[in-house]
């Protein structure tokens, strides 16, 4: 049975934690408004590009001489799968979730037979896939979320060694696996394909079983010209609109998760006390006991 010094130093330890949580939370939510008007002033701006040229695609074509970013090479074998986390963790599920949706992902193209390489973006997806998927991951980009705002330039950065990669052949498909963040509670797992292009498809059903979306404008320079500069630079801009999204998501699980610890370890100094309220008054009791009794055998 713990004695009443072993009592005191658990409550100490446990009142230490709850500062550092407590600091943490505080630390996460101011961080989290930042990251969160970041990630909401970007979405407008990586939608309409997408719509823009889900548009443009509408017009064409696709055929060999299609761009190969939109037609992509005639094979779906190899893919490259993009997995976007955290560089650090003490943010629940966060991290855990994205891993799961990517390892569901990279097992399910090898069971069916296709080649499959990883490309890291954060710490500890790399950490997570390495020991299982080692021999799979071609690159790892750490320390992309350190400083105080995501950069577009670090975007850039990936999605040039994304593209450099495709070019030389070393996959046909590329699939980008991140945290969604749709609120300071909910980050949702998303998979979406960025090589190639996927063209928006609007809701109602035509002969084919699908339409494309057509614009009614007329195009200068031609629309094949246009895609072959705006797609390569759409990768950036999708891959850097899910760094903001991942960079919110983080602040926002890391505040919640602290906030939870914090909860829980004042829970659990008041259980401690009362423990050592009763231990202490059962100290005292017995104490009484021997006394009276010493005194009633003189």
């Amino acid at each position: 049975m713990p004695n009443l010094r072993d009592y005191r130093d658990r409550i100490k330890s446990v009142k230490s934690t709850r500062k550092i949580t407590s600091a943490m939370k505080m630390v996460a939510a101011s961080k989290l408004r930042r990251a969160q008007e970041q990630a909401e002033a970007s979405q407008p701006y990586a939608q309409s590009m997408a719509s823009m040229l889900s548009r443009l695609a509408g017009n064409v074509v696709i055929n060999a001489a299609s761009p190969k970013l939109l037609a992509g090479t005639g094979s779906d074998q190899r893919h490259l799968i993009v997995l976007v986390t955290a560089d650090r963790g003490l943010c629940g599920g966060f991290n855990a979730n994205a891993v799961k949706e990517a390892r569901l992902k990279i097992k399910s193209l090898k069971a069916a037979g296709k080649d499959v390489t990883i490309i890291c973006v954060g710490r500890k997806g790399y950490d997570s896939l390495n020991r299982e998927f080692g021999s799979s991951i071609v690159r790892s980009f750490r320390d992309v979320f350190g400083k105080k705002r995501v950069e577009y330039a670090q975007a850039s950065k990936i999605s040039d060694f994304i593209l450099a990669q495709f070019e030389t052949g070393e996959f046909d498909v590329c699939t980008m696996i991140y945290n969604e963040f749709k609120s300071i509670l909910v980050q949702k797992p998303l998979a979406t394909q960025i090589i190639p292009f996927e063209v928006e498809k609007l809701g109602a059903d035509d002969a084919q079983g699908t339409q494309k979306i057509k614009s009614p404008y007329d195009f200068e320079p031609t629309e094949e010209e246009i895609l072959s500069k705006l797609l390569p630079r759409n990768i950036g801009v999708q891959l850097y609109s899910a760094m903001l999204d991942s960079a919110a998501g983080e602040q926002a699980a890391r505040m919640t998760a602290m906030d939870n610890a914090t909860r829980n370890a004042g829970e659990m100094i008041n259980d401690l006390t009362l423990q050592y309220n009763r231990a202490r008054q059962a100290y005292i009791t017995k104490e009484l006991i021997e006394i009276i009794s010493g005194a009633e055998a003189i």
